[in-house]
């Protein structure tokens, strides 16, 4: 069935994945297999999410640009130093000196603000939080749908109140991070449905339904509760066209890794991952501090991915992982699909 909010033939959406996995490539073939695909405008310089664009907007099929919202404050310097001489082990195995100093970072959010007010897309989503009304009246007056990432009742409330056009409602059991406004909160238990009915219940907006996703069974129920559409991620990370590094693809293949847990370890904001050996010594350690603490262990995490080292990388992944394929991704979308 085709959803109105997007413009898609069929209710399938590739979730944005920063920092590789989602590319022009994989957007287009989901795009050609009638699903709705997000770029990701996260940790990207403002021009190369304006390459990335141009590109996809060539290939003529609607799509959607994923913005992180910046966190408001740095963290204090003595918590995040005392994070860094805890993993400082880890780094010296790498020749890696760790600057403890926290970096300001708002993702360049200004810049891609303009960017896409100027140079509007169909659909722009926001994760993190919420930016000012002001600026998401400016992304809808120049023409774009705006959809805010949620993860509770009360996420979903404010959202309505700053003026979006629709949610992405996020479960628990989605891989990579957690889109919760309060970085200080770690999700709980909870089936993606429940969220999606208690959501569905309080706010009277379009939803998208993201997390748990491993197969047409769950994007059916997910359907079958009021989502307009599902979003996937970790079953596309896999394909052929997605960016993901080796040390990732073959992770979410081995037989060692068993489940999945969220962790603060590697960027100081909850994240769904694959348990390893660097979650498991200092994930308990870790303090709520994003972005710093993804500046402070970025040269580490991509020194490990260059060694081969899955112990030590991040390995975003859903509990469906098991269940994520290999082969065109064009296959996934329909795969999917068929049960919708």
């Amino acid at each position: 069935m085709p959803t109105p909010l997007l413009e898609s033939r069929v209710p399938i959406v590739a979730a944005p994945m920063a920092g590789g996995p989602t590319t022009v490539e994989l957007a287009t073939a989901v795009a050609d297999a009638g699903g709705f695909p997000f770029l990701a405008g996260g940790y990207q310089a403002p021009a190369s999410l304006a390459d990335e664009i141009a590109r996809l907007r060539a290939h003529g099929a609607p799509f959607g640009v994923n913005l992180f919202v910046p966190a408001p404050d740095l963290p204090d310097e003595g918590v995040l130093a005392a994070y860094a001489g805890a993993i400082r082990a880890e780094a010296e195995r790498y020749g890696i000196a760790l600057d403890p100093t926290p970096v300001a970072d708002d993702d360049a959010w200004a810049e891609k603000l303009s960017l896409l007010v100027n140079d509007p897309v169909p659909v722009v989503s926001l994760t993190f939080g919420l930016p000012s009304a002001h600026d998401i009246a400016a992304l809808r007056r120049a023409g774009s749908r705006v959809l805010a990432s949620v993860t509770t009742t009360q996420e979903a409330l404010a959202a309505a109140e700053a003026g979006v056009d629709g949610l992405v409602v996020q479960g628990p059991d989605a891989g990579g991070h957690s889109a919760a406004h309060q970085p200080e909160r770690m999700p709980g238990h909870v089936p993606t449905t429940e969220v999606v009915e208690h959501v569905r219940a309080a706010v009277g907006l379009p939803l998208i339904a993201a997390g748990g996703v491993d197969g047409p069974e769950a994007a059916h129920r997910l359907l079958a509760v009021g989502a307009e559409a599902v979003a996937i991620g970790t079953l596309l990370l896999r394909t052929d066209e997605a960016g993901t590094n080796p040390v990732h693809r073959a992770a979410l293949a081995d037989p060692a890794f068993t489940e999945t847990v969220l962790t603060r370890a590697f960027t100081g904001r909850p994240a769904r991952a694959l348990r390893n050996r660097f979650i498991d010594e200092y994930g308990a350690l870790a303090p709520v501090a994003y972005p710093a603490v993804h500046h402070l262990t970025r040269e580490l995490r991509q020194a490990a991915v260059r060694a081969g080292d899955a112990d030590v990388a991040h390995l975003w992944a859903g509990t469906g992982f098991r269940s994520a394929p290999e082969g065109p991704a064009g296959d996934v979308v329909r795969w999917l699909a068929g049960a919708a």
